[in-house]
């Protein structure tokens, strides 16, 4: 009677262990949470674009990290309608009220919600599709760098998925939580004649040495975090590979 019960315990556990295995597949480095389910999480994702001659990599300069260079890009937002499903999952947002972070996936959950968190965001329902995204943030930043005269080009072209990275769980310095990044690194599809026009013009800006927004680096260069006197921002890394090489740099509040 007894083996029957501890069988029947461990089938039980061997079938949950299966199911949570095969759910989150695509995902599975994210099971590290499992081991504190009730740890806060900060969870943000965010699309970066390479653009790219050989080893040659386009960078902008952050105005929220000042005098650090990463890929242009920035964080996924989030549609209305997916307020219920994140209130359901316990996302808080992480309490930025600049109007431009309004609706930006990027908040808190706890670490037993994160993996919840994966599968709806990889559903890709009721969030911004990642060209969406990457037209508006390279609109914004080309104006921020100064180059708004381009930002009719950055409306007018394609991306192809190049990698999806998870960053973390990792612990943040100072703080009581760890932080999990979804990344998507996307090139430009040369198929029109504004992408062609438009990566020509930023390979040209970022090779021009006085211009003082836009940089190049090579693959040595973003592994060492510098390219001159400038900072590689760690997020650069996602560019050619898939794994982090330096700590986060903290944002400017």
């Amino acid at each position: 009677m007894i083996e029957k019960i501890v069988g029947g315990i461990i089938l039980g556990l061997l079938t949950y262990i299966g199911k949570t295995l095969w759910q989150n597949r695509r995902h599975l480095t994210l099971l590290r949470v499992l081991l504190a389910p009730g740890r806060r999480t900060r969870v943000s994702v965010a699309v970066l674009l390479r653009v790219q001659d050989e080893d040659f990599h386009v960078l902008f300069d952050s105005p929220t990290r000042p005098g650090g260079f990463g890929p242009p890009g920035g964080v996924v937002k989030y549609h209305d309608s997916a307020q219920r499903t994140l209130e359901r999952l316990g996302f808080t947002p992480d309490g930025r009220t600049r109007d431009v972070m309004k609706r930006d996936l990027r908040g808190f959950l706890t670490a037993a919600r994160v993996l919840g968190f994966a599968r709806w965001l990889y559903g890709g329902v009721d969030r911004e599709p990642a060209t969406d995204a990457l037209r508006r943030e390279l609109a914004e930043e080309l104006a921020e760098t100064g180059h708004g005269e381009l930002a009719p080009l950055s409306r007018a072209v394609n991306f192809r998925l190049v990698r999806r990275v998870i960053d973390g769980p990792l612990k943040v310095p100072g703080e009581d939580y760890r932080q999990i990044r979804f990344f998507e690194v996307h090139d430009l599809v040369l198929d029109t004649p504004e992408a062609t026009e438009l990566r020509t013009v930023l390979l040209t800006l970022a090779a021009d040495q006085d211009e003082a927004h836009i940089i190049g680096a090579t693959r040595q260069e973003i592994a060492r975090g510098r390219a001159g006197v400038h900072v590689i921002l760690p997020q650069s890394a996602f560019l050619v590979g898939d794994r982090r090489l330096r700590e986060d740099i903290q944002p400017v509040q």
